[in-house]
């Protein structure tokens, strides 16, 4: 690669990198499902007006439609919050390849500078090669002199020439990485901008759905909502040992601090991809409650499922991050007392609520 080419591509990328500073607007698609778009999946009933009120049927309907879209929701906030990080991470790699880049090339030209030093001392000598030299010399002691320098000078050649290869070949290496990092970037912004549609519509439809009741139809649909975590936590209850669950071992002192973070966002609001400090989403409480506890943890519930050191869910202690629904789209976290401190959905605030209250997929320990 010449210097010129080397130029183009490095000045190519540092240009590049300014468009690492504007807001990133969308984040990473959730992974492919078979279940259809909202609008096909889950249609709106026929909401009888306030004069008519909906029935207890009609209502517990609209209830599980709503829960549905906000579902498919969370799903796809998990999907955009790791493809945030992984945006990150990307443009953090571009920058620091942009800078190996910049240094490589004036590397190169320090290089070739000194290459050409000796070249141009060889041409004060006559331009005869240094063996040459040494043959045509008369003194003893010039000769014996003279070869020490010459094996210097071939040494300090090859140095010159094997590192101006090295480094060569590095700056291939790099442009092509950041070029890589560059299509990675791309692709996840695309996914992105598919994210947001799909939470804004989701979303959207369910606030329709809640809308078109009157005031006290959204009053008994809360209730209905409030009615069934009750069943499940009480269901959840009933397999358990004891009625009161018994916390497994000495709560540490960084769960201790975890706790206390968490509880004290209680009564604030909902936000998707909000990691605080006036909002949150339910991945972004737990993760950043961890991190004022010293203790870092992937950023998203499916993550933090994934990565995490899982535990049986008789052996929890406050702290412990219990993972909801098949997919991992929702977590929480236990404070004891079969109780999690969790931000819940859109339209709501951080609270407590019944461990039970939602289907669970298992238990996760920070600082196990």
């Amino acid at each position: 690669m010449n210097r010129r080419h080397c130029a183009a591509a490095a000045i190519t990328l540092v240009c590049a990198l300014g468009l690492l500073t504007v807001p990133v607007q969308a984040m990473a698609a959730p992974t492919p499902d078979s279940s259809p778009s909202p609008s096909a999946s889950v249609s709106a009933p026929a909401v009888p007006s306030p004069a008519a009120p909906s029935s207890e049927k009609d209502l517990e309907k609209i209830r599980e439609q709503i829960e549905t879209l906000y579902r498919q929701a969370g799903a796809a906030t998990d999907a955009y919050n790791l493809a945030e990080e992984q945006t990150k991470k990307q443009s953090g790699e571009i920058v620091k390849l942009a800078k190996a880049i910049v240094d490589g090339q004036a590397r190169i030209a320090e290089l070739k500078d000194r290459a050409g030093a000796q070249a141009r001392e060889q041409y004060r000598n006559g331009g005869l090669p240094p063996g040459a030299q040494l043959v045509l010399s008369d003194d003893p002691q010039l000769f014996l002199d003279g070869v020490n320098k010459v094996r210097t000078s071939q040494q300090a050649s090859k140095t010159v020439l094997a590192e101006l290869t090295r480094t060569q070949e590095d700056l291939e290496t790099y442009t092509q990485d950041a070029s890589s990092n560059w299509h990675k970037l791309e692709t996840n912004r695309v996914k992105q901008a598919k994210a947001k549609k799909k939470i804004n519509a989701q979303i959207a439809a369910a606030e329709k759905l809640e809308s078109r009741l009157a005031k006290e139809e959204q009053a008994r649909l809360r209730q209905l909502e409030q009615d069934a975590a009750n069943r499940a936590q009480s269901a959840w209850l009933a397999t358990r040992p004891t009625p009161n669950i018994a916390v497994s071992g000495a709560t540490t002192a960084a769960g201790k601090a975890a706790v206390a973070f968490a509880t004290a966002q209680i009564g604030k609001p909902y936000v998707w991809g909000a990691t605080g400090p006036g909002s949150y989403d339910c991945s972004g409480l737990t993760s950043k409650a961890w991190a004022a506890a010293g203790r870092p943890i992937p950023r998203t519930s499916q993550e933090q499922w994934r990565l995490l050191p899982r535990i049986d869910i008789q052996d929890m202690r406050p702290g412990d991050l219990i993972i909801y629904h098949a997919d991992a789209s929702h977590v929480g976290m236990y404070v004891g007392d079969g109780a999690i401190v969790h931000s819940p959905r859109p339209g709501r605030h951080v609270t407590l609520a019944g461990a039970g209250s939602m289907k669970i997929l298992g238990v996760v320990r920070p600082d196990r």
